[in-house]
């Protein structure tokens, strides 16, 4: 964007500018990304800028704007540089700590709360395992008033993440936080849900990645071994012994996984029924494992 003082750089003219400059650098979300800056620099939401779409930006607002501009074509996300993410109706803080929360993982909560429901529990136990953001944890808890969480983490900087979450959205006091490995820190607990976006990208597929993905969002929250199955069969191993009959084993899983997994949970003891949602691109993307009577 020119310094030029003869140019008014308005707030469609800025727009046009920035979306042509993203595509030019290769994201695909070149319009929202503009907006979505430009947005939080004028403290506004999207509807404004169109309504006010012949504004002049101040010299301070361009340069404030210019920055993020230039965060954003070397490709950090957008969820990073504004420090937040929309996620199922509601605004979650996100850090480099996390992964940025995606509309597919909508799908793993809309499925955890129709079993709920379907099942009559009204204050049901619920576990989220390696929670990062928190996302899942708290949008549960906001769904389900006399619901109660625990949540584990490997990562303590997830977990302070996790907590703004829930105290951002007033469901603190019946969230526990718990730093350590999948089931590691439980002992004696009996859950009616254990719910997980556990990481599943298989490591030869990094180079395949997008920048925004490869180069930002924490490695250890993506990539598992054994092609990105290993916590996922560990998941359907150990979960059986701390879910109350019945119970629900939900989980996200990637594209291509759904038979490997579908063999790991058929041989877990204590599952009885097992099946798999799609998104909305048609790909396998749920795991729901059912302990106890199919209902």
């Amino acid at each position: 964007m020119s310094e030029q003082a003869s140019e008014l750089w308005t707030i469609q003219r800025v727009l046009v500018w920035t979306q042509a400059h993203f595509r030019d650098k290769g994201i695909e979300s070149a319009r929202l990304d503009a907006e979505l800056l430009l947005a939080s620099v004028l403290g506004k939401d999207r509807v404004y800028l169109y309504t006010h779409n012949e504004q002049p930006l101040s010299a301070v607002e361009r340069d404030a704007y210019r920055t993020l501009v230039k965060r954003r074509a070397q490709r950090e996300p957008v969820a990073y540089i504004l420090g937040q993410r929309e996620f199922y109706g509601r605004t979650f803080t996100v850090s480099p700590a996390v992964l940025v929360p995606r509309p597919e993982t909508e799908h793993l909560v809309e499925e955890v709360l129709g079993w709920v429901r379907r099942h009559g529990l009204e204050a049901p136990e619920i576990l989220d395992i390696g929670t990062g953001s928190g996302c899942i944890a708290t949008t549960l808890l906001c769904e389900l008033p006399q619901a109660r969480l625990v949540a584990t983490d490997v990562s303590p900087a997830a977990l302070v993440v996790a907590r703004r979450n829930a105290e951002r959205h007033d469901v603190a006091a019946r969230i526990e936080l718990l730093a350590g490995d999948l089931f590691a820190p439980l002992t004696g607990r009996v859950f009616d849900v254990i719910v997980s976006n556990p990481p599943y990208v298989d490591p030869a597929t990094e180079s395949s990645l997008p920048p925004d993905v490869r180069a930002f969002e924490p490695h250890l929250a993506l990539f598992a071994a054994d092609a990105g199955l290993a916590v996922l069969s560990r998941l359907c191993r150990e979960a059986p012994a701390l879910l109350a009959t019945p119970g629900l084993l939900a989980c996200e899983i990637g594209a291509g996984q759904k038979d490997a997994v579908a063999a790991m949970a058929d041989v877990a003891a204590g599952f009885a029924t097992t099946s798999f949602v799609p998104d909305l691109q048609k790909i396998p993307r749920v795991l729901l494992a059912e302990k106890g009577a199919a209902s």
